[in-house]
């Protein structure tokens, strides 16, 4: 007999992994030669045509082991049936084949191709791709060499394909582990593809993914036109029917204060209770706000609250645009005012969002400020790149992306309709009140009714009768007839109709009256009930083009919540100009401007002693001391930084003179820059704030447009106005235009005064402006010069004696006479800038 070799393949021994994330495999480490001596074991129990175990080698990825055997036979087809019907009795006798699980579950199949041990990211799969090494293989041919293995779903036909490309079917299996079977038993077997062929077939088999990632990237690429406005709808309905609702909430629960620890009364009981009393400074009293008494000496900042006040009590058309210097004291006043209403509020600060390094910090910086939550900044990028693709795929933007612009309108739209929710909640709570206070009122003047008619014997209430027994009635229940005022007198007074008629017109007038109040507390309580939008820090000064971005969607937003009476907008903002973007929002309407100035000597020194009084430090301050205090101005953030001085120790001179010191530092930094790199960042150059400096030293005003008539500034407004927005000074307006240059500060005056004494800095900055007015002097003498030069020529051409001459002589004398000022200018400076150099050879 001959000795043959052949391979089984043992199912289910191993988990079949399905991907890469599959981490099941790891387990048979745990009984992989227990689990291989058992099969070794059951199989070493057949005997026939000689049959043995040459090796096992495990196939882990499809869950399987491959088994080599020898046997003994002439004939090989009879042989290997009887083995197999032996190997299949002997499994079954034992329950099946050893699984990873611990259960006897899978069975022997003989391998009739040639086992493929590979260990490729091909992972089983229930659709089994066949491939035809040779002619195709007929569909029934397939299914009974396939079925015994699994049931079979479906059997697909051959497609045409490139060439050099095998063709193939596709046999679904019900059941993955049936796939991993024929996968397994059939690669490689030769079959014939008909009955009557003369050539055999090589089956080629491959798993196939259920769902192919091509077959998706196809569809998208093929049909744009139909899934892209699929998906924007999707993410269009994601957004309002999810998110907007969760960020609605958020804004709300923002401005109620649902998620600050601080408001919950837990922790106002903990802190009142036990912080405070361990603290060695109490916590609760936290308070920026300037006290009422000393408010009472501030008499310019009066006018500003009462104008605030009052556009706070009354039903919002406009925008409340509050402006004054720096230091003024405006965050102040709005934060007394809101304490003093108790009203929510929101508060959003261009400042703070101004310094965003790019369009997501923005965004994301407005969202935190004013709760809008969640926020997918990373989306924007993303849809970005969508647009590219849409355009390279059907020729135009997905208009998935938007632009800074509509990003910060979704924002402030989600926060009107959170503000707009939490009018309604307080106006409803207030309604409530109200109705409540009312019947509250109702009962106390029935009580009060009631004892009254106790007192003088006219009340009889008949529930009496029915405990007392009196009558028939207390039978019943019901007691006696009414006991009325009429019954109180023995002779009554015949009532007259004019009597009736008065009566039912006075209760008709105090109906009338009682509706009238009820409708002005109503009104009352819904203003009560609005919102506060304050909105700091809105200027465009340093403004990039996000800014002004920024600005304009604030402004359009805030005149629509006002004019839909959604919530009182209050806008700050250190100079009046910038009212021009939030007046452009509102054509229809004028702001309601707020000025705060500074106070006058006699405020400002009133409010400086009625701080340190309060401090403990009572202070009569000298004639000398006051005028001191007065080089400060009414600048209240000059004020309190004195105040903090004096009470650190040092006396009023010394205070102020460390003001003015510290100011000089300021000035010299941000006007002149630390070097010669630094000025010229400056949107102005050195020239030309000397010049300011140098006038405003002499005088506390200077005129606008003398100012810009001559060197350095020629009509060039530009500097004057960023060194507005610098602060370094102020421009007054008359009738709406620019009038008047004065110090930024009132304490200015004294350092630019400092600043000029200094004999080095005032001789360093005088040369420099000097050769700039000397070089544009030579430039006007070399001009004068060239059209001289021309003059001569036109003169010599001149045929006739009369006019043109007479023109030419003109123009040169006028020529000659500004060479002759030029040139005197020139010598005047030189010899200043000589003396200069001189100064500051001395000075080291």
């Amino acid at each position: 007999m001959k000795t043959r070799t052949g391979w089984l393949f043992v199912d289910s021994v191993f988990p079949v992994r399905l991907g890469s994330w599959d981490l099941r495999h790891y387990l048979r480490y745990l009984r992989e030669e227990t689990l291989l001596a058992e099969i070794q074991h059951v199989l070493s129990t057949v005997k026939t045509h000689d049959f043995h175990v040459l090796s096992l080698e495990p196939h882990v990825k499809d869950g399987g082991v491959f088994v080599q055997f020898r046997y003994s036979a002439d004939d090989q087809t009879p042989a290997l049936d009887a083995i197999m019907q032996d190997l299949k009795g002997k499994t079954a006798e034992q329950g099946g084949m050893p699984s990873w699980l611990g259960l006897s579950r899978g069975n022997v199949w003989l391998v009739k191709g040639k086992p493929w041990h590979e260990d490729m990211r091909r992972f089983a799969s229930p659709i089994l791709k066949v491939a035809f090494e040779g002619p195709d293989v007929h569909e029934e041919s397939l299914y009974e060499l396939l079925r015994p293995f699994g049931r079979i779903e479906d059997i697909t036909h051959p497609t045409p394909v490139p060439a050099g490309v095998l063709r193939s079917s596709f046999v679904t299996y019900q059941r993955l582990r049936s796939a991993a079977i024929a996968h397994n038993a059939v690669h490689g077997v030769s079959v014939s593809p008909s009955p009557s062929a003369t050539t055999l077939t090589v089956l080629r088999t491959s798993y196939q993914v259920p769902i192919q990632a091509h077959a998706v990237r196809d569809y998208v690429t093929n049909h744009p036109r139909i899934f892209l406005p699929v998906l924007f709808f999707l993410v269009g309905t994601l957004t309002y029917t999810i998110f907007d609702p969760i960020r609605t909430l958020m804004v709300e629960g923002k401005m109620e204060g649902w998620f600050n620890i601080k408001e919950f009364k837990l922790y106002q009981w903990f802190q009142t209770n036990a912080l405070d009393r361990f603290s060695l400074t109490s916590t609760s009293r936290t308070d920026n706000s300037t006290p009422s008494h000393i408010e009472e000496v501030w008499k310019e900042r009066r006018d500003a609250e009462g104008a605030l006040e009052r556009y706070l009590t009354d039903k919002p058309s406009t925008v409340a645009f509050v402006h004054g210097p720096q230091g003024s004291g405006k965050s102040a006043m709005i934060a007394a005012s809101l304490k003093d209403t108790g009203r929510k509020a929101i508060v959003i600060d261009v400042k703070e969002l101004s310094k965003a390094s790019s369009d997501t910090a923005l965004v994301t910086g407005l969202a935190v400020q004013t709760g809008y939550w969640p926020v997918f900044s990373i989306f924007n990028s993303i849809n970005n790149l969508i647009d590219l693709a849409s355009v390279g795929l059907i020729g135009q933007k997905a208009g998935l992306s938007s632009s800074l612009e509509e990003q910060l309108k979704q924002i402030l739209e989600v926060v009107g309709t959170g503000l707009t929710r939490v009018n309604a909640a307080h106006r409803s709570q207030r309604s409530h009140a109200v109705k409540q206070a009312h019947l509250a009122e109702l009962r106390k003047e029935e009580g009060a009714l009631v004892g009254a008619r106790i007192r003088q014997g006219v009340w009889h209430d008949g529930r009496l009768d029915c405990l007392a027994g009196n009558g028939v009635m207390s039978e019943l229940g019901v007691g006696d007839e009414w006991f009325g005022e009429a019954d109180a007198t023995e002779h009554h007074a015949p009532t007259s109709v004019e009597g009736n008629e008065k009566t039912a017109a006075d209760k008709e007038a105090e109906v009338d009256e009682l509706k009238r109040r009820q409708k002005n507390a109503e009104e009352t309580h819904a203003v009560e009930a609005m919102p506060i939008v304050i909105i700091k820090g809105f200027e465009s000064k340093g403004a990039g083009p996000n800014r002004e971005v920024l600005l304009n969607v604030l402004a359009q937003w805030s005149a629509k919540v006002a004019q839909n009476q959604i919530a009182h907008v209050v806008v700050v903002s250190d100079n009046r100009e910038n009212a021009k973007t939030l007046a452009q929002a509102l054509p229809s309407q004028p702001l309601n401007l707020i000025t705060l100035s500074d106070a006058d000597k006699h405020s400002a020194l009133s409010f400086v002693q009625q701080k340190l009084y309060d401090a403990g430090m009572q202070v009569s301050f000298t004639s000398g001391q006051r005028s001191y205090v007065e080089r400060l101005g009414g600048r209240a953030s000059d004020l309190e930084s004195l105040i903090h001085k004096i009470r650190g120790g040092l006396t009023v001179e010394d205070a102020v003179e460390d003001i003015i010191v510290r100011g000089v530092g300021e000035i010299r930094k941000n006007a002149f820059g630390d070097e010669i790199e630094d000025a010229k960042n400056l949107p102005w150059t050195r020239e030309q704030a000397w010049f300011l400096l140098k006038h405003l030293s002499k005088r506390p005003e200077i005129s606008y447009h003398e100012v810009l008539m001559d060197f350095p500034f020629k009509g060039d407004e530009a500097p004057l106005r960023n060194l507005e927005h610098a602060e370094l000074i102020a421009i007054g307006t008359l009738n709406g235009r620019p009038s008047t240059i004065r110090p930024g500060k009132p304490v200015y005056r004294y350092v630019f005064e400092r600043l000029v004494g200094d004999v080095a800095f005032q001789a360093t900055q005088d040369i420099s402006f000097n050769e700039k007015v000397i070089a544009s002097a030579e430039g006007t003498v070399k001009t004068c010069e060239l059209e001289l030069l021309t003059l001569k020529d036109v003169d010599a051409g001149t045929t006739r004696w009369y006019g043109s001459r007479s023109a030419v002589s003109s123009r040169g004398d006028y020529l000659l006479k500004k060479m002759k000022t030029a040139e005197e200018k020139i010598e005047v400076l030189e010899k200043q800038n000589a003396t200069l150099k001189k100064i500051l050879s001395k000075a080291g």
